[in-house]
């Protein structure tokens, strides 16, 4: 269970970095609401998953779930740079993810 609540806790990491992006600098309340409460939710779950989990596994998994999903979807929704170089690095952020779910 606390796998499950560490990657609902990424993903909503990934949804409050993306929906940083649409808050204007917090000027625009709707965004800056969700994306607050984004933030709070995930890092809600984020402490709910480190009761079983060991915190250098848990948070490691957590920002590297939200980089990972954040450089995607930077991607795909802003036409950042998807050269070689950088997918091979997501890759390996990749790898590390599952080594240490692996090892935990």
């Amino acid at each position: 269970m606390a796998w499950l609540l560490l990657l609902v806790a990424g993903l909503l990491e990934v949804g409050w970095a993306i929906g940083l992006k649409d808050t204007d600098g917090f000027t625009r309340p709707l965004p800056s609401l969700l994306t607050g409460l984004g933030m709070l939710a995930s890092v809600g779950l984020l402490g709910l998953a480190l009761r079983s989990l060991p915190v250098g596994t848990a948070y490691a998994v957590w920002t590297g779930i939200g980089t990972v999903g954040t450089a995607l979807l930077g991607i795909a929704l802003f036409g950042e740079p998807a050269d070689a170089a950088r997918l091979a690095c997501i890759g390996l952020i990749v790898l590390s993810i599952l080594g240490l779910k692996l090892v935990a």
